[in-house]
């Protein structure tokens, strides 16, 4: 097998998986009130989406770690220090994340006791309050910073179209700013990510195979040229 066409097709199959898996997950979440039992109880509404959306959140940040390795190895000969830190960054926010969704997963199985849901609520509270969160701001901060980390290597490099590392600091926006003021904030970043990561699926795919290629050597990818 042909291990630097292996390498590209993974990065980019990762990127597709991580954008379709986040999409799908947004666009099940449910409601999210302020208080924890009401946030149960939204959770309980919802059925089967609560688990779905929990379950490709999980999901998610497999692929997503994978598809950070890949951008910090198509950076790694144009800009090596913005496609290390990036990949970093990325990877922590991938660790986080993962160890969170435990807790995201366990919240779907507390919302299903309705008998006992104010005990739910007290312990979602202090689940919440507890050094468990420091993991969920991992995966937060590591996600967002490793994400424009890597998009000013793009666009720095113009290794992907320049509307690409655009459409992710616009992702991020709306998705930690916008989602908060209008109730369409969350499927519009859903959207722009989807879009995004698919295209930055498809750039990773015309890469030379060179480019992927193991050795001492770290070749510049080409810059990105409309067909």
């Amino acid at each position: 097998m042909d291990t630097a066409t292996f390498r590209r097709d993974t990065a980019a199959t990762a990127l597709l998986a991580t954008a379709v898996l986040s999409a799908v997950s947004s666009a099940t979440a449910p409601e999210f009130p302020t208080g924890y039992a009401d946030r149960l109880a939204a959770i309980d509404a919802a059925g089967g989406r609560a688990w779905v959306s929990a379950i490709t959140f999980t999901l998610a940040q497999l692929p997503f770690l994978v598809a950070v390795l890949g951008l910090g190895h198509l950076l790694r000969g144009a800009a090596p220090r913005l496609g290390l830190v990036g990949t970093f960054l990325g990877a922590l926010g991938a660790f986080g994340h993962a160890v969170f969704s435990g807790v995201a997963l366990s919240t779907v199985v507390m919302a299903q006791d309705v008998a006992g849901r104010d005990a739910m609520a007290t312990l979602l509270e202090d689940v919440e309050s507890s050094p468990t969160m420091a993991f969920a701001a991992m995966g937060l901060l590591g996600t967002v910073l490793g994400l424009v980390v890597l998009s000013v290597g793009l666009w720095r490099t113009r290794t992907a179209p320049r509307w690409v590392p655009i459409l992710v600091g616009a992702f991020i926006v709306v998705e930690f700013a916008g989602s908060g003021v209008v109730s369409w904030g969350a499927q519009l970043a859903a959207v722009l990510y989807l879009v995004a990561f698919a295209a930055l699926a498809r750039t990773v795919h015309a890469t030379p195979a060179a480019t992927w290629a193991s050795g001492t050597a770290a070749p510049a990818a080409a810059a990105y040229e409309p067909a």
